[in-house]
């Protein structure tokens, strides 16, 4: 059965107010930087609420909207998530990565150690429904599952910048312990533990730069009459 279609809702704006929107949010997410040191500062849930909401505008396969998010402010909470996560990244550090791995983070400066799981004040575990299930309990195939999931996120980390605060994505390997602490049912799948909060005053973030639009960007122009 078709869905009913509705009037899109759009406000139409002249070129050049488009022009400026878009070099305004240009240079807004051009400062976003990934953080490691975060305040203890506390931050409302509903800024948090309101990214979320944002994030869930995302398109997805045949609108299946395939994700689950969980925000922890919960201290105990956090504490468990930090033991579990850098055991993990005790053993990826200690040789479970590769030699070629490990040189590609040198310049990052990271390691086993994971204060800011605690420190910051809300981590959100972002879960993808690997499939759905329905009123009977049997599975439904969801389609395009990474890819929605993986646009939801880059929203949600966008609406969090946009509204003054830092980020950090964090995917320890394996994430099954989110699944366990979260007490997510079997047909979700943990793709990423995004950290959100005020950064510290004296934070410092590695002097890493990104590559030019020359070098990212093909264009296949309109040819000219």
């Amino acid at each position: 059965m078709d869905t009913p279609k509705i009037p899109l809702s759009f406000v139409r704006r002249n070129a050049q107010e488009v022009l400026e929107r878009s070099r305004a949010f240009r240079d807004l997410m051009a400062s976003r930087r990934t953080v490691r040191d975060f305040a203890k500062t506390p931050v409302p849930q509903t800024i948090i609420e309101n990214a979320i909401a944002a994030a869930l505008s995302a398109p997805s396969g045949a609108n299946q909207q395939p994700w689950h998010f969980v925000a922890i402010s919960n201290d105990a909470v956090k504490s468990k998530i930090r033991i579990a996560a850098e055991k993990e990244e005790q053993a990826f550090y200690g040789g479970r990565a590769g030699d070629e791995w490990l040189d590609a983070l040198a310049p990052i400066g990271t390691d086993a150690n994971k204060p800011f799981l605690e420190f910051a004040p809300w981590l959100i575990i972002i879960f993808a429904q690997r499939y759905g299930l329905n009123e009977n309990g049997d599975r439904t195939k969801h389609y395009y599952v990474n890819e929605s999931v993986g646009i939801a996120s880059g929203l949600l980390i966008a609406a969090l910048h946009s509204a003054g605060l830092a980020t950090l994505t964090h995917t320890p390997s394996p994430m099954g312990f989110l699944t366990k602490i979260c007490e997510r049912p079997e047909n979700e799948k943990p793709v990423m533990l995004l950290v959100a909060g005020y950064p510290e005053m004296d934070a410092k973030v590695p002097a890493i730069s990104r590559k030019p639009i020359s070098e990212t960007v093909t264009w296949i122009e309109q040819d000219e009459c």
